[in-house]
Order: C-alpha cells, then structure tokens, then sequence
C-alpha cells in the first residue's frame, strides 16, 4: 500500500574565476561539527551538483539531505534540464527498507492553457514539480531542515558559476531559438549576443531571489503564495499558460518500486509513469547488452501503446501491472519509441548505506524557452506537448544492506544504460568509465561488501562522454 503522504504534504507546502560556496557557519548550526573526512558517495552529470552533495555528506547530512541539495542546485547549474520548472522521479532507500525502498514521482504535468482573461499559450508549460517532488522525498528520508539546504543554491545563483561543459554543449545546441527570449536572452547571452561558453560567468540574481524566497517561505509560496502568484502572471506573459490551480492541484506521489528479487539481493526500479524503470528492468533481465537495449525500448513503446505516453500519477495499480510485465519478462513487445526529450541524473549514498537515485527533465531542452517573469524559473515544456522521457533510477540491496545505485539519462537509451550497468555491478564489475550504450548515460555507486560496513570498495562513477564528476569514500 501507498503511505499515505499526500495530505501531509499538501498541508505542510501551503502555508569564478568565481568561488563556490561552502557555507561552513551554517554547518555547526546545521549538523553540528564538521565529521571530517568524506563520509559518502556522490555523482552527477553537472560537478556542482556534486560537490553540493559532497559538502552536505561531510557536514553530517544523510543521502536525502544531499540529494535534495542536489536537485536544488542542479536548478541553478543546469537549468536546460533541471530548473525549478522540471520534473523528475526519485528512488530512497535505506538499510531495512521493505519492498526496495520508495519510489518518489513528480513527473511534469500539463497545465491549464485557455481559459477567462488568460493570454493565448503558444508554447505550454509544465507545471513547476521539481521543489515540490524533492521535498516530498525529504520530508521521509532527510535529517535536517529543508531549508537548511537550500543556501548553496541560493549561493551559486547570486554569486555566480563558471558555465559547465553540458551547459554549454546545451546552450549551444538551441541558441539561437533559446535567445530569442529577452528573459533568457538577458542571462544566458555574451556582450556579443552569443551564448554563455564553457567556463563564462553565470550569474542569475532573480533566481536566487525564488530560491531564497522558498527558504525563507517554505516550498508551498511557489505552489500557493505569492512566488506561486509570480509564477503563473510571468507564465502567463510568457505563452505558457499556468493558473494557481493548477499549481495546487499538482501534487507529488509516493509509491512501492518495482522489484526484482534473486536470493537476498533485491533491485529496486522507478514504477510507472517514469515508465523508464519498466525498461531497466528488462534491461536488466536481458541476456545480452544487444538483447537489453533493444527489449528495453520495446517494452516501455509496448507499455505506452497500451496505457499513454502520460499515464498520469503513480498508483498502487500501475505499479502492479508494470511488476507482472516485469515478471512475465517484459510483456508485450515491438514498436518504437520517437526520439524522447533530454534529461539528467545524480546518485548519492551516505556512509550508513542511504541511497538516493534521481532523474530528472524539463521535458525538452530549457524546456519551453522561455522564462517566467522576473522569477528566474525557466519553464518546462507541457507534457501534453512532447513525449515523455526515460526517467529511470535503480538501487540494489542485499539483505539489510545497500549494494548498488544506479541513475541514467541519455534520451530513448537511458533505461538499457541503467539496466546494463546495475547488472554488470552486481555480477562484479566495477562502475567505471566505460558507456554501457550508444546515448545513454549512468551516474552509478557501487559497494561490494555493502553499507553500512566496510566502504574502502565502493566506487562512484560518471559516464566518461559527459563532463559530471564522481566521488568516492576517499
């Protein structure tokens, strides 16, 4: 059964060469003293990402506490698919979790484009599921406060980044569509009406002013208060259509993942609608790297042609079918996927063996194009719009402990990625810098011996094809 987190959440939402942040006066206050040495695993397609995740880990802050910074920053350091107007899917787990852990969605959802007095929507937009998503994921796994993790992003926005190499390679790939935008234009644009390049100066002072007003305000302000309010005019000024109501009405799930049992050793999957777990799962299953790719494309197009490319929330009976086409090896197959919308990925594991695996996506790169008034939020693309992508994440465990986890993006690979990845890790290679498919791309951790215990074995890594950064317990 579902827990029942849905009400509880919607009461508690309503009421450089530039120099990274490291908010160490806030740690003491935080978590107390400073542990010392690197107390985890962390890795993500964007370095930023990761050193956030990094810095919380070694201040005392479980996975989900670094995850959720994670996510929270990667809405800052790479906004072309992870603004604060994504969406995106999670997997928890910790040492003595049942059923593989939980499986958090917030996937994006269509919002209201036409109705009395709103201007015409020419590109819809998603509403705003990211904050949202990884606060329900917190509010079940997280030790600190949630604002007590949100400084760094808050940080990078005012103060500024170096532009990474996926960002430019993104901002490159539609620049000249993207700055069309004057709100986009104005921030993502060189003197020379260029985009920003790998290494330029990033500074986004209106996002960091939505971020802190989310800290100080709590996560509800964007989803029914004033920053919510914002949102939707600037939404609205924007062609993405939006209404409160819709703000409100979308509320993250949590749900049972879907599993693959073989002895003590348990593989946790996203469920549907991140129907991407569905195709790592057979993926997973598959006989050959050549088999899994293809099978795992299959059965997620088979799975669509049967339920919708939008197959709304996560329910206890979506997760039970799609667990009987896994059992029953992937069910119907045949068919092909079009070519899906870009994503990103993180994981992260505490020294006590808590695991976070995240995808995440705006649905098409910088998703709509377009910026949400003076908020900063770069709006995602309506699902009613484009495809659905592969949002895909997988964890392992053996008995009481944690083994392996596994994220992945990289368009219609990302489910055979993180498929074949998690079953080479668990029959004993090394996550290395090695592709494992022709686009899809794995953030991935390792630990042979399990956690909590020994972790001098385990090992991070990050797709050797993208510019991410991974880090191990030393």
């Amino acid at each position: 059964m579902r827990t029942a987190v849905t009400a509880v959440l919607a009461i508690s939402v309503a009421g450089c060469s530039l120099h990274r942040y490291s908010p160490v006066r806030l740690v003491s206050h935080m978590f107390g003293p400073s542990p010392g040495p690197l107390i985890g695993m962390v890795s993500a397609d964007e370095p930023e990402a990761t050193l956030v995740g990094r810095d919380i880990l070694q201040r005392g802050g479980n996975a989900a506490d670094a995850a959720t910074a994670m996510g929270m920053a990667l809405s800052v350091t790479l906004p072309s698919r992870a603004s604060l107007g994504a969406g995106g899917a999670c997997l928890a787990y910790r040492p003595g979790d049942q059923n593989g852990g939980r499986a958090f969605m917030f996937m994006p959802v269509a919002g209201t484009v036409t109705g009395p007095g709103m201007p015409r929507a020419d590109r819809p937009a998603a509403v705003p599921m990211l904050a949202r998503g990884l606060y329900l994921m917190h509010l079940q796994y997280g030790s600190a406060a949630f604002s007590e993790l949100l400084p760094d992003a808050i940080t990078l926005a005012a103060n500024g980044i170096n532009v990474s190499r996926q960002l430019a390679t993104d901002l490159a790939a539609v620049q000249v569509p993207l700055l069309a935008d004057a709100g986009i234009r104005a921030v993502f644009s060189r003197s020379d009406g260029k985009a920003l390049a790998e290494g330029d100066a990033l500074v986004q002072t209106h996002l960091s002013g939505a971020l802190d007003q989310i800290r100080s305000m709590g996560v509800g302000d964007l989803y029914n208060g004033a920053l919510g309010q914002s949102f939707v005019a600037g939404s609205q000024a924007a062609g993405g259509g939006l209404q409160m109501t819709d703000l409100r009405g979308a509320i993250p799930t949590e749900s049972q993942p879907l599993v693959i049992n073989s002895g003590e050793t348990q593989v946790a999957f996203l469920p549907p609608p991140a129907d991407g777990g569905l195709g790592s799962a057979v993926a997973f299953r598959a006989a050959s790297t050549s088999d899994a790719t293809q099978r795992a494309q299959a059965s997620v197009a088979a799975w669509r042609a049967q339920n919708g490319s939008h197959s709304g929330s996560a329910s206890d009976d979506l997760t039970r079918r799609a667990q009987a086409a896994v059992n029953a090896g992937g069910g119907a197959t045949g068919g092909l996927l079009p070519a899906l919308p870009a994503s990103t990925s993180f994981t992260v594991v505490d020294h006590g063996g808590m695991a976070v695996a995240c995808s995440l996506s705006m649905d098409n790169l910088f998703g709509t194009g377009r910026m949400a008034g003076n908020t900063g939020i770069i709006l995602g693309a309506s699902p009613a719009r484009v495809p659905q992508p592969l949002l895909t994440a997988a964890v392992a465990s053996q008995g009481r402990a944690f083994r392996a986890a596994v994220a992945g993006s990289g368009q219609n690979d990302a489910a055979a990625a993180v498929g074949i990845a998690m079953r080479q890790i668990m029959a004993g290679q090394t996550p290395d810098a090695h592709p494992v498919t022709t686009q899809g791309r794995v953030n991935a951790v390792s630990c042979p011996h399990g956690l909590p215990g020994d972790p001098s074995t385990c090992v991070a890594a990050t797709d050797p094809r993208g510019a991410g950064l991974a880090l191990g317990p030393r």
